[in-house]
């Protein structure tokens, strides 16, 4: 292991203002039916969670699907646009941008950016409680985005995705010859990922861990999975998309809590990728963006 300074792009980069709303819990059907058939009425996506944050664990909540902390989505109606603002809004917020409420009895305050929910195309920001009790559906987030097009100049065999420059340095990889060593709480079989795959981009949106396997959730230690956990997906690539490739390493955030729906669980955003494996995961059980970022004294 060698203690470089990594070199990026940084200074490259353009920081620019996107602007979400707090959107409302949804739900398009009254019941999920469980992986084993059972019809089930749970809390799901949107609105505001009061008592899960990133740090805490993602399973063993009577819930499907449930976002920690804010769910964000930018609400642009032009139907010019076709939601280009929303994709927009969506693509360029990346993992660890400071958010700023701009409206309601909070603003003025301050949160984080820990991930991006596929399918209901939400951004995700943790706040702090005492935040949180201030806020309203509706209120209007302005997130600088800042992280888009970053690259490790040293590096070109590693891709990174979603990531604000200020992650990257908290994660702190090390250098060990042509490899990178990266903190990961879990290292996880691609073959389990399941709903989110077929994406031809990884610059928003999630895929989910399957945990429907007893043996293999005991086998890979996935039943203390916490939001904000940095894990590595062993033998996917995620350099245009989420595909199956031998040898391949992607390391994402676990940023939205586990489900009872067939083909999903627990999500992962996209941070960094190897196609030919130049990422080498570390167990760290202390790689959690509550951890990393300091967003939580407690964890």
């Amino acid at each position: 292991m060698t203690l470089m300074l990594i070199r990026t792009n940084r200074e490259k980069l353009v920081k620019l203002s996107v602007m979400g709303e707090i959107t409302s819990p949804t739900t398009k059907n009254v019941y999920n039916i469980s992986a084993t058939g059972v019809p089930c009425i749970l809390p799901g996506v949107g609105g505001i969670t009061y008592n899960l944050r990133v740090g805490d664990f993602a399973c063993g909540w009577e819930a499907d699907h449930v976002e920690p902390c804010v769910s964000t989505a930018n609400k642009e109606s032009d139907a010019r646009l076709g939601g280009a603002a929303n994709v927009a809004y969506n693509i360029l917020a990346c993992v660890g941008n400071q958010a700023i409420v701009v409206s309601g009895d909070a603003k003025g305050e301050t949160g984080t950016v820990t991930g991006k929910h596929g399918g209901v195309d939400h951004v995700l920001i943790d706040f702090k409680p005492e935040i949180l009790d201030k806020l309203l559906i509706g209120d209007k987030i302005q997130i600088k985005s800042y992280g888009t097009g970053l690259k490790l100049l040293d590096f070109p065999e590693i891709k990174l995705v979603n990531m604000d420059p200020c992650l990257l340095d908290a994660i702190n990889p090390l250098i060990n010859g042509e490899m990178l060593e990266v903190p990961v709480t879990h290292c996880i079989p691609a073959n389990i990922m399941g709903s989110g795959l077929g994406a031809n981009q990884v610059n928003s949106g999630d895929y989910d861990v399957q945990l429907f396997d007893d043996l293999v959730v005991k086998q890979f230690g996935l039943e203390d999975l916490r939001l904000g956990d940095l894990v590595a997906i062993m033998d996917a690539d995620h350099s245009y998309g989420r595909v199956y490739r031998k040898g391949a390493v992607s390391i994402g955030v676990v940023v939205h809590a586990n489900c009872v729906t067939a083909g999903h669980g627990p999500g992962v955003t996209s941070l960094m990728t190897s196609t030919s494996g130049k990422i080498v995961p570390q167990i760290n059980p202390k790689a959690n963006l509550a951890s990393l970022l300091k967003l939580r004294a407690d964890i």
